[in-house]
């Protein structure tokens, strides 16, 4: 038994959720890749932004036509059910649960432990920062699980700091570096050393990390005034905002210390341009609220985590869904499902060290990214959703219904495209764990079977 959502947001509050879904850590952690995959080309680095934006803003806006156009409420599970099939919905569900989700998740555990490091002056692949990795993956699980309300307090007063250092570094950053002629011996100067064959793919990659998120954001359809009008609306201003402010936090950072002193610096990179930019105490202040927006965004990510395989087992499907649709009557949250969600999310923090953060890499040519291949398996899964509103759609007129979704079909498949070549080397092992994880789920999908017997 449901209830109707009562309508309680306005536009500005609708733009405000997407920004503050959005912007989080990856601006910070992928803004020193893509300036190394690019090797210090500026105008190359802030293309490969551009583009990244642009199939964000794209892919979202699609999103936003089929939030109104399914009577559906509960994101891309549900679009993927009413546009495609039930089992395509469940196959989607299953991949948030066991990849996506958990993937993200002990990503920016240890991300907000690196910078908790860079902080302290300790190594970000040692034994502190894998030990501040785990605190904060079983902190931000405890706090989702035994105070639900306080994580979401949480996760809106994060918001705001998520954007003192970002927009402090773009306007700092870029009067700095014009008055000190910095940032123009940056765009004229490309240090040699290109660290990828293909830097513009391998950097357009990067950037998916950092912008995604924005497929949150659609959920709020049903609780909306006027959605038919509002969700287009906040998700292509507030996906265009959080495209303009990476943009310029991007040239602000080329601004503040020359380019070859950020790559060389390495995880120190960003803490060096905010204590360049600004006096040491204010710089050392700034990181600290980096650091702030990476537990944010790590909340924000548990939240999704230990609600994946609840989201399964609520429609009677995966593995014995009696037990993962459980309720706890004192924090209205599904226990079983998060305490599985944590279990994931623990065995892929452990992958991520042992593939991505070891000199010899312990699952050989199994080890991959797992900080942007996941991602990109999304954008490929939304393809087939994007061409069932085009054979489906007519009603929504040509731009909607045929120029949109197709402008999506092509934003995904670049995205897929760049990706192979980004981590050719990596899509052989990713795509096995990806199959045999994916197959397992079609196998351990007995709910429905278990229920009819019981």
């Amino acid at each position: 038994m449901s209830q109707e959502m009562k309508k309680k947001y306005g536009l500005a509050t609708a733009v405000a959720m997407v920004i503050g879904i959005v912007i989080g850590s990856g601006v910070f952690f992928k803004a020193e890749k893509v300036l190394n995959a690019t090797g210090g080309d500026l105008p190359l680095g802030i293309l490969a932004w551009i583009i990244g934006a642009c199939i964000m803003i794209t892919c979202a806006y699609v999103f936003s036509i089929m939030a109104n156009h399914y009577e559906k409420v509960n994101g891309v599970v549900d679009y993927a059910e009413a546009s495609v099939s039930k089992s395509y919905g469940y196959y989607i569900g299953w991949f948030l649960a066991t990849i996506y989700s958990p993937t993200l998740t002990s990503v920016l555990a240890w991300v907000s432990a690196r910078y908790t490091c860079v902080l302290l002056g300790w190594s970000i692949v040692g034994g502190e920062a894998m030990t501040i990795s785990c605190f904060y993956l079983v902190a931000s699980f405890a706090l989702n699980v035994l105070a639900p309300r306080l994580a979401g307090k949480f996760q809106v007063s994060t918001t705001v700091i998520k954007l003192i250092p970002l927009f402090l570094m773009a306007i700092g950053g870029t009067i700095v570096g014009l008055s000190n002629g910095v940032m123009m011996e940056n765009f004229k100067v490309v240090t040699e050393g290109v660290t990828t064959q293909y830097p513009l793919f391998t950097a357009v990659v990067a950037t998916a990390f950092a912008y995604e998120g924005w497929i949150l954001a659609t959920t709020i359809n049903a609780e909306l005034d006027n959605a038919k009008v509002n969700l287009p609306k906040a998700l292509t201003f507030g996906t265009m905002f959080v495209a303009v402010i990476y943009i310029l936090y991007y040239i602000g950072l080329a601004g503040a210390v020359p380019n070859e002193v950020m790559m060389k610096g390495g995880e120190q990179g960003a803490r060096i341009a905010f204590t360049t930019v600004f006096p040491a105490w204010a710089g050392t202040i700034l990181f600290v609220f980096v650091v702030i927006s990476c537990l944010g965004t790590l909340n924000g990510l548990m939240m999704g985590c230990v609600r994946g395989f609840y989201a399964i087992a609520v429609n009677n499907e995966g593995p014995n869904p009696k037990v993962f649709k459980q309720m706890d009557e004192m924090t209205e949250m599904p226990t079983n499902a998060s305490v599985l969600g944590l279990l994931f999310a623990g065995f892929w923090l452990m992958y991520f060290y042992g593939a991505n953060l070891v000199e010899h890499p312990w699952f050989g040519m199994f080890s991959f990214d797992s900080s942007e291949l996941p991602i990109v398996s999304l954008y490929a899964m939304y393809v087939p959703m994007f061409f069932s509103l085009m054979k489906n759609g007519k009603e929504l007129g040509t731009f909607k219904g045929k120029v949109m979704p197709f402008l999506g079909i092509i934003s995904c498949g670049f995205m897929v495209l760049a990706a192979f070549y980004a981590h050719s080397h990596e899509m052989v092992g990713y795509l096995t764990i990806f199959i045999v994880i994916m197959l397992a789920g079609k196998f351990l999908n007995q709910g429905a079977k278990s229920i009819d017997k019981a």
